[in-house]
C-alpha cells in the first residue's frame, strides 16, 4: 500500500499476527485489556486488517475496520507497538484505513478514543454531530 518512513502498510488478513494482536489488546490497550485469544480471532475474521510491518516483514502495528462496504464502517483496535510509537505510523495506519474505504463512498466511518483525538482530527474525523442520535447496547449491561 504505501512506506511510510520504511514501513510497508498492507491490506492482508493472511499476514496478520492474530497473536501478537492479541497480546498487544489484550495486555496494553485500554480498550482491549484481557480480551480473549479467541475473540481476536474471530473478529480478525469478520473484519478488514490493516497491518504495519517494519523492513524484517515483523507486524509493528494493527488496525481493524467493521463496514458493510456500502453505508458504514467502524475503525477500531488501532495499535502501534510501543517501540515503533512517535514514528508516524498510527497516522499512516489511519490514513491507510481511511484511503482503503473511500472508493465505497460511505456515509460515515465512525471511532472511538479516549486520548488520541488530536490524531484523528487531523486526519478528517470529528465529534459525532449529534451524539444524542446514538445508542449503544453494551454487554456491561
Amino acid at each position: 500500500m504505501n512506506e511510510p518512513n520504511g514501513y510497508e502498510i498492507a491490506v492482508d488478513t493472511d499476514r496478520i499476527n492474530a497473536d501478537r494482536v492479541h497480546h498487544w489488546l489484550s495486555t496494553d490497550a485500554y480498550w482491549a485489556l484481557g480480551r480473549e485469544h479467541d475473540i481476536v480471532e474471530r473478529a480478525i475474521r469478520g473484519s478488514i486488517n490493516i497491518g504495519a510491518y517494519d523492513n524484517t516483514g515483523d507486524q509493528v502495528a494493527y488496525a481493524r475496520i467493521v463496514t458493510d462496504l456500502a453505508t458504514f464502517a467502524w475503525l477500531c483496535d488501532v495499535y502501534v507497538d510501543r517501540d515503533h510509537r512517535g514514528t508516524g505510523l498510527g497516522r499512516a495506519l489511519v490514513t491507510a484505513a481511511r484511503d482503503h474505504l473511500a472508493p465505497y463512498k460511505l456515509e460515515r466511518i465512525v471511532l472511538a478514543t479516549q486520548d488520541a483525538h488530536g490524531l484523528y482530527s487531523r486526519l478528517g474525523f470529528a465529534p459525532l454531530p449529534d451524539p444524542e442520535h446514538w445508542m449503544v447496547l453494551s454487554a456491561e449491561g
